[in-house]
Parts: C-alpha cells; sequence; structure tokens
C-alpha cells in the first residue's frame, strides 16, 4: 500500500533517527545510565520557570474562546508581539502582517517552500545540513542542490556562484548551523547577498534567502549576524524549541522581510498554505505563551561549559574538530574516512553518534551535547579507546 517515493525517501532518510532506535536497543540490553547517546538534538534542559508560568497563562487566559480556531496565520497580537521584538533587533519596519505564526520550523519550511516553488525550482543546500531539508524541497516539487562549505564549514562564495541556474529560486542558510555549529560571519553573509543581487539580474528572477534559525540565541560570545542586514529578498523561520526548551510543543514562526516586492501576496500564500498543509494554524496555548517571551531564552551558558569540556576532551583524544560557536553540536572528523564504520565502532563503546553521511558530509560524525554532564564524562573514555582503535593504536 505504502508508495514506492516514500519507500525509497524511508530507506535514505534521517541518519539521527536510526541512531536514536539503536540506543534504544542498546538501552534495553545494558540500561539507560550505560549507553552515551549523542544522537538526537533534544535538549536536556527543562524549561525555565518563567516559560512554565507563561503556559500556565496561557492554558487558562480567564476568557472564552481561549481554544477556539483563530486565523490561520495566527493570533494578530502574537503576531504584532514577534514584530516588535524584530523591529528592536534588526531596525526594519515589521508589523504584525509580516510575521505568520507556524508549527516549529520545520512546519515554517514546509510553508515556505510551499509558498515559493514551482516544479522544477532549485533550491541550494550548503552542506554539512539538516537532512530533513532534502525532504521539504521535495515535498513541494523543488530539486535540492548541495553545495559544500569549505573546509571550516564557512560559506564558499565560488561555489555558491557556480551552482546558481535559471531553475535557482532560493538558498537555505542555516547559522548556528546543525550539524557543525559554525556561525556564518557578517562579511560572509555580506558577500552572498551581493552575489545574489547579481546573480538575480543574470538569470532574471529573484534568489531569495530562507534563513533557518532555531539556534540564534544559542551562541558564545559571537554575533550571529541577521540576513536582513544583507540582502532584501530574505525570509526567516525559526521556532522556540531551542531557545525556550519547548521542542515537543512545535511552536515558531515566519517573518518575511517588509522590503519584499511581493510582501503581501507571500504572507497570504503562506497562510494558504498553513490550511492547506493540514497544519490549520500553530498551536493557540504556545501562540500567547511565546508571545510574553520574545527576547527570553535559556541560559546558553549551560551548554558553552558542555562544548568546552566535549571539545577538548575530543581535541586531546586526537580528533579534528572544527570549533563551534553556536547551537550544541560538534562535527568532529572520524579517524576512518568510512564514518559509518566508525560509528558502529562507537556502538561497541555504547556511544551513540550520527555519522557525516547522513548530513551531506562523509569523514565526519555529529556529537549532540545538549545532554547531562554525566553522559559526557561516561563517554570520554570511550571516544578516546574507539580513536585509538580507529587509528591502529589501540593497545
Amino acid at each position: 500500500m505504502i508508495s514506492k517515493k516514500v519507500s525509497l525517501s524511508m530507506q535514505s532518510s534521517s541518519w539521527i533517527r536510526k541512531m536514536f532506535e539503536e540506543g534504544a536497543k542498546l538501552r534495553a540490553l545494558h540500561g539507560d545510565a550505560a549507553v552515551h547517546d549523542f544522537s538526537l538534538g533534544n535538549p536536556v534542559l527543562e524549561p525555565p520557570p518563567r516559560v512554565l508560568a507563561a503556559l500556565v497563562r496561557a492554558a487558562d487566559p480567564g476568557r472564552a474562546g481561549a481554544h477556539r480556531y483563530m486565523p490561520n496565520a495566527g493570533y494578530p497580537d502574537v503576531r504584532a508581539a514577534v514584530a516588535r521584538h524584530l523591529v528592536g533587533k534588526t531596525g526594519l519596519p515589521f508589523e504584525g502582517k509580516h510575521v505568520v505564526m507556524s508549527v516549529g520550523a520545520g512546519g515554517g519550511l514546509n510553508v515556505v517552500m510551499k509558498t515559493l516553488l514551482d516544479a522544477g525550482d532549485e533550491v541550494i543546500l550548503l552542506t554539512p545540513y539538516f537532512v530533513e531539508y532534502d525532504f521539504y524541497v521535495d515535498n513541494h516539487g523543488g530539486v535540492p542542490v548541495h553545495v559544500p562549505t569549505d573546509d571550516a564549514f564557512q560559506l564558499d562564495l565560488g561555489a555558491i556562484d557556480r551552482a546558481i541556474t535559471s531553475k535557482t529560486k532560493a538558498i537555505l542558510l542555516n547559522s548556528p548551523n546543525n550539524p557543525c555549529g559554525v556561525v556564518y560571519p557578517k562579511a560572509s553573509v555580506d558577500a552572498l547577498g551581493e552575489l545574489l543581487r547579481q546573480a538575480s539580474k543574470r538569470i532574471g528572477r529573484t534568489i531569495a534567502i530562507v534563513t533557518d534559525e532555531p539556534y540564534r540565541y544559542i551562541s558564545y560570545g559571537v554575533d550571529v549576524p541577521w540576513v536582513f542586514g544583507s540582502y532584501e529578498h530574505v525570509v526567516l523561520v525559526t521556532s522556540h524549541s531551542k531557545d525556550l526548551a519547548l521542542p515537543g510543543e512545535r511552536i515558531g514562526y515566519i517573518a518575511f522581510d517588509p522590503r519584499l516586492a511581493e510582501v503581501d501576496q507571500m504572507v497570504a500564500g503562506a497562510t494558504f498554505a498553513t490550511r492547506t498543509l493540514g497544519f490549520v494554524n500553530a498551536p493557540a496555548i504556545q501562540q500567547r505563551a511565546v508571545a510574553e517571551l520574545q527576547g527570553f531564552t535559556v541560559d546558553p551558558e549551560v551548554y558553552r561549559a558542555k562544548r568546552d569540556r566535549l571539545y577538548g576532551a575530543l581535541r586531546d583524544a586526537g580528533y579534528e574538530v572544527v570549533f563551534p560557536d553556536g547551537a550544541f553540536y560538534m562535527f568532529p572528523k572520524t579517524p576512518l574516512d568510512d564514518d559509518v564504520a566508525f560509528v558502529r565502532l562507537l556502538l561497541e563503546e555504547l556511544i551513540l553518534a550520527v555519522p557525516g553521511t547522513g548530513f551531506g558530509r562523509p569523514g565526519h560524525m555529529r556529537l549532540s551535547y545538549c545532554v547531562d554532564d554525566a553522559t559526557i564524562e561516561r563517554a570520554i573514555p570511550g571516544l578516546q579507546r574507539a580513536f585509538r582503535r580507529a587509528s591502529g593504536s589501540a593497545s
């Protein structure tokens, strides 16, 4: 009964979930405490008391109709609250009408792709990348075009320029990045904006930047530039899964650059797509809660300490790792060229990592360090042993 397309997609789908399932098997055999799970970006931090209090107030706001349908784009006052936050951060004249509330960033990206893409339109994805992007683009008739970043996982402008064709509709940015934690500096994003202006003239159609930013506020002493400041044709998609530690609540938003030539039509299209994709609207309780939480975030210093401990231990063990400035991932090179084989070796140490193949960058692995400190400490000896074994120097 299952479609051939879905069957094939399932066979090549997320390594993240595959490793998560491996972890379930290992826990059943060895117990929870023995398994060191770095596979899933599932924050160990609980929502702060301020967030929980906002959710309680939102669940019972003391008025009738609070749990009924609202406009598909979201509550007007919630959209206005998001817009005020964006005005303060970017200086651009955002209004509530430029915002559409979404069912997390994944839902938001699907809405944006549905709104933007005609069949055969190409979307540039920068590797390494969150592999679900392939499916989000394909869901709506688009064609993913994979373009590698450089050895430090920074933008390779030449490679991007060469990948642009008459069918290019958008480029999808993710900074801070999943899976490697790098932040694209403003100079690079400015250069990308200029490249896209010239390329848009060359191909006779506007190329949009879609920027996926659920980790914007999980950064460590570096500036995460607003892409709106570098280019005029930007759609921002984000969620509060990470900055408020609410991944299971599925709440986010889409913000359209007020300078977009067809911004009202874009918002109308996204509102229509929200309905017809079956989301209907973002959850009512979460909308009301995040309206009063704009600009608030969990303490990123908790994640910084975890990053520093794991990064130092990996470097001491001999791994090559690009230093992550944000998110809660790192993406070390595997000592074996076959990253899947090395991840299998880690399984023998009861360590769950995700092979870089799953992110379009073989020869690496992703470690998600949004785990408790004890997991990191218990895993370090196994990471050391696996490196020695792979390097042929095991005792």
